[in-house]
């Protein structure tokens, strides 16, 4: 079982991590970069910890992912992007770097607010 949900280094999602782990659920990383939100893409902690291995920070978020048993599957239109995206297998994290990343986490989502009524509304309203 896959199931999709938002996770980045700003939405952690620890809780919900252990428990899909707990049913062999396969966390897929929705949103990876935040919709770029925060300036991801040029955050302090991520870039810092890019520059130790030649890396960008969305590398380094998409690597971070991967260590914590994410699927990733990153949206870009652009070639050079998405080959970046595919090249973070040659890496790995220490645990110093994760430690870093952790204190990211804001605990909710600043993309959608999963408890507003007419969001809820809306999703339910969808016909997959």
């Amino acid at each position: 079982m896959v199931n999709q949900v938002e996770i980045h280094p700003f939405f952690q999602q620890e809780r919900n991590m252990e428990v899909m782990k707990e049913y062999g659920v396969i966390p897929e990383a929705w949103a990876p970069f935040n919709e770029g939100k925060r300036d991801f893409f040029r955050n302090p902690v991520l870039t810092e910890i890019g520059q130790k291995y030649g890396k960008t920070a969305a590398q380094v978020a998409l690597r971070w992912n991967i260590q914590r048993g994410a699927v990733v599957i990153p949206k870009s239109v652009h070639e050079e992007r998405i080959r970046q995206n595919f090249d973070v297998f040659d890496f790995a994290l220490t645990e110093d770097d994760m430690a870093k990343i952790k204190t990211m986490d804001l605990g909710h989502s600043e993309i959608v607010d999963h408890f507003d009524p007419q969001w809820v509304k809306f999703l339910h309203s969808l016909k997959v």
